[in-house]
C-alpha cells in the first residue's frame, strides 16, 4: 500500500522554455534507461527475490515512480509555452502531431517504450547486478543532462536524480552481499 503525497519528492523549477531539453528529457521519461522501465523493473523482480530484500526492490520501485513524476513536470514546465514552430525546430514536429502536447513514454529519439526494456532473470544475483547496471546507466545519463542544460533550477532537480541513482546502485549492491552471505550459510533443516 502506498500512501500518496501530493507533492513532488523534490521540487522542480524551471528558469526558461526550452524545447530541445525536454526533447533530452524524454530519455529518462521513456527510455530503456529511464524511470518507467527502472520502476517495472524493480517492482517485477520482487516476487523472485529472496524475502530479505523484497522491501528494497518495493521501496526503490516505488521511488522510481516519484522520479518519473518529476521528470514528468520538467518536460511539461519546459514545453508549455512554446509554439508548433518551436516544437518544429526541436525536432518534436512528429510528437505534437502524434500527442499534441501531452507526455508519451519515448526516448529522446522518438523510439516509444517498450517491454522489453525491463530485464526479469528470475536469479536474485543476476537481476541485482542487472539493477545496479541500470541505476549507474541512469546516473550517467543524469550527469549528460546536467551537462546540456545552463538552467540552474533544472540543473538543481537533476542532481538530485542523480544522487538518488547513486544511492540506489549503492543499496542494490548491499542487497547482492546480503543474498550472497544467505546462500554461503549452513542451512540446517
Amino acid at each position: 500500500m502506498w500512501v500518496y503525497e501530493k507533492k513532488l519528492q523534490y521540487p522542480v523549477k524551471v528558469g526558461k522554455c526550452d524545447i530541445r531539453m525536454a526533447r533530452y528529457l524524454s530519455e529518462q521519461y521513456g527510455g530503456a534507461d529511464g524511470e518507467l522501465s527502472a520502476a517495472l523493473r524493480y517492482l517485477n523482480q520482487r516476487y523472485t527475490i529472496p524475502d530479505k530484500v523484497i522491501g528494497l526492490l518495493t521501496d526503490i520501485g516505488t521511488e522510481e515512480f516519484a522520479h518519473l513524476e518529476m521528470i514528468a513536470t520538467m518536460i511539461y514546465k519546459l514545453t508549455k509555452d512554446a509554439s508548433v514552430e518551436q516544437l518544429e525546430a526541436a525536432g518534436l514536429g512528429p510528437h505534437f502531431a502524434n500527442h499534441d502536447s501531452a507526455l508519451f513514454y519515448e526516448n529522446a529519439g522518438g523510439v516509444p517504450w517498450t517491454a522489453t526494456y525491463i530485464q526479469a532473470k528470475g536469479d536474485p544475483i543476476a537481476d541485482l547486478y542487472e539493477d545496479i547496471a541500470a541505476e549507474e546507466k541512469a546516473r550517467a545519463t543524469y550527469q549528460w543532462l546536467i551537462d546540456m542544460t545552463d538552467d540552474v533550477d533544472i540543473q538543481d532537480s537533476l542532481k538530485f536524480l542523480r544522487e538518488r541513482e547513486i544511492i540506489h546502485s549503492l543499496r542494490f549492491r548491499e542487497a547482492v552481499e546480503i543474498i550472497k552471505a544467505d546462500r554461503e550459510q549452513k542451512k540446517i533443516y
